[in-house]
């Protein structure tokens, strides 16, 4: 990791990274397009190495992995399981039907209705990802979707790993395809032979899936498109360095790419956390890919007063944001862009990504301006309504005939008009 002095003349570091243009991407999806299946298996044997027979995953085999899975392993993904139901369920009670009188006679309402397809992404890899899917499934399901699809490569003995198959039977989700990767968002998006198209695609991914869910955007929904992971640490001289290595540990190990940042005003603590960095790596099983991306994009940078580390913060919008300092409460209000928020020396932000009960789809790449994480929102629809009386015409008709003057868009004017004279003429 190296040490460095913030620079606030607008380092690229705190800029947004463009995705890079992947023509391939753009190729699989055209053929998914327009073959649909035989594409899909197409692509899947030239990715993945695997000639598939059928894409969806039989109902029994979902049932049977469920059934073997290891009795420790299934208390674990339904602990997770029921702390993300009961957050999603929280979030899910603050949004409300609601109509009311705006004005008198003019009735304005909204109504909060689920999505009814939703597609999720779960990641493959030499180990299974159960938690992405528990973490996209579950607020889906909270939220009242009714259809709800995986699509998870086939990368673990030519098939999806069978704890993704009991996570998706504890999650509620019957329908999973083992199919990933470009050819997967194609599928989701767009529908083929045996995949019915989607409303919406949530989930993260490499950079062929990021580019993917660009493509499709606006054909079907996305929750976001994800960067490579990150997290901020703002510390002061009480936190412990042990704990901080750690959590940057944590963070360098899911990819080569993922940037893991201390911010501090004490230069005891940057050296204490590097010496605990270089005896924590020694134990990690992951060693090769966490040296490699502290090396990559492993920071310790020196601020002169805390406020700066606030202010580095906010313009960095991290996803995960940690805050070990001796008086949290001071800095909390000022920090306003993050996907995640992690206070105290306890709240480790592996905490966020399992057990917590907080979503781990979070916005990256400094999108954390604009956006919160994945939660049960993303599945929800906010729809208006307007009922008027000939009272409530009257009272706000005349105001949309101005305003449709001042547009100059005169079928709009008439459209009021011819209703407020209908009122005239009927008395």
């Amino acid at each position: 990791m190296k040490i460095t002095q913030y620079d606030k003349s607008g380092d690229t570091f705190f800029r947004y990274k463009e995705l890079e243009e992947l023509t391939s991407v753009k190729q699989v999806l055209n053929e998914v397009r327009q073959f649909g299946d035989p594409a899909v298996k197409k692509y899947t044997r030239q990715f993945d190495g695997v000639a598939l027979e059928h894409l969806k995953i039989e109902h029994a085999t979902i049932e049977t992995a469920y059934h073997q899975e290891d009795a420790r392993t299934l208390v674990v993904l339904e602990a997770a399981a029921q702390n993300i139901r009961i957050f999603a369920e929280r979030q899910l009670a603050q949004l409300h039907d609601f109509e009311f009188e705006i004005q008198p006679g003019v009735f304005t309402g909204q109504k909060v209705i689920p999505i009814e397809r939703v597609g999720v992404y779960v990641p493959g890899g030499r180990f299974p990802l159960v938690s992405t899917l528990l973490m996209c499934a579950i607020p889906a399901k909270v939220a009242g979707v009714s259809e709800i699809m995986v699509c998870s490569p086939p990368t673990h003995e030519d098939s999806i790993h069978p704890t993704i198959l009991a996570a998706a039977k504890i999650a509620g989700v019957e329908e999973v395809y083992q199919i990933g990767g470009a050819q997967a968002i194609g599928a989701m998006a767009y529908g083929t032979q045996s995949i019915k198209p989607v409303d919406k695609i949530v989930g993260p991914g490499n950079k062929y899936v990021a580019y993917a869910k660009k493509e499709v955007y606006g054909i079907v929904g996305i929750d976001f498109i994800a960067g490579p992971t990150e997290v901020l640490i703002l510390a002061d001289e009480s936190a412990n360095p042990a704990f901080i290595a750690a959590d940057l540990l944590a963070q360098a190990e899911h990819d080569p790419d993922a940037a893991s940042i201390l911010v501090t005003a004490s230069l005891g603590l940057a050296y204490a956390v590097l010496r605990e960095v270089d005896r924590q790596l020694e134990h990690l099983s992951t060693k090769a890919i966490a040296e490699q991306s502290l090396e990559n994009n492993g920071r310790i940078i020196l601020v002169e007063r805390f406020e700066e580390a606030v202010e580095l913060a906010n313009r960095m919008a991290p996803e995960h944001l940690e805050l070990h300092v001796s008086h949290p409460e001071k800095y909390i209000a000022e920090l306003k862009h993050y996907g995640s928020l992690f206070i105290g020396n306890y709240a480790a932000e592996v905490l966020g990504d399992y057990s917590s009960g907080l979503n781990h789809t979070l916005p990256t790449n400094t999108t954390a301006r604009y956006t919160g994480g994945l939660s049960v929102k993303d599945f929800l629809k906010f729809q208006t309504t307007l009922n008027v009386t000939s009272a409530g015409l009257q009272t706000i008709g005349p105001t949309a005939e101005e305003l449709g003057k001042l547009e100059a868009l005169s079928g709009h004017v008439n459209a009021v008009t011819i209703r407020l004279a209908h009122l005239t003429s009927a008395h």
